[in-house]
């Protein structure tokens, strides 16, 4: 049980520290531009906009996950997070990929 708790508050943590750095660059970089074409474009774009509403959708998840367990309430931390873990694991997936898709596959020369 204690593993699980270090885990996960290092995981909100880290998290946390990636989602401050995300928008910092943003302010100061603004968005940047996909040059994909093709049928590779709307697939991009699907990721995306799927990343992007469940970033913001899994915020209120992750917070009140966090708070039933840190509060000692677990029968109804594990039934959140039973919705918030999958929901978390295909924002960070999908993440790197619209990463690799933005900057590496398809960079700005």
């Amino acid at each position: 049980m204690s593993a699980h708790r270090a885990c996960q508050i290092a995981a909100l943590v880290v998290s946390l520290l990636f989602l401050t750095s995300y928008l910092i660059y943003h302010y100061h970089h603004g968005a940047t531009r996909f040059l994909g074409t093709g049928v590779v474009r709307p697939v991009y774009f699907t990721l995306l906009i799927s990343h992007t509403i469940l970033a913001l959708v899994i915020v209120p998840l992750v917070t009140i996950s966090f708070y039933r367990a840190f509060r000692g309430d677990f029968i109804r931390h594990r039934r959140i997070a039973r919705v918030t873990l999958p929901l978390w694991l295909y924002v960070s997936i999908t993440g790197v990929i619209v990463y690799l898709m933005l900057y590496q596959i398809y960079p700005h020369g």
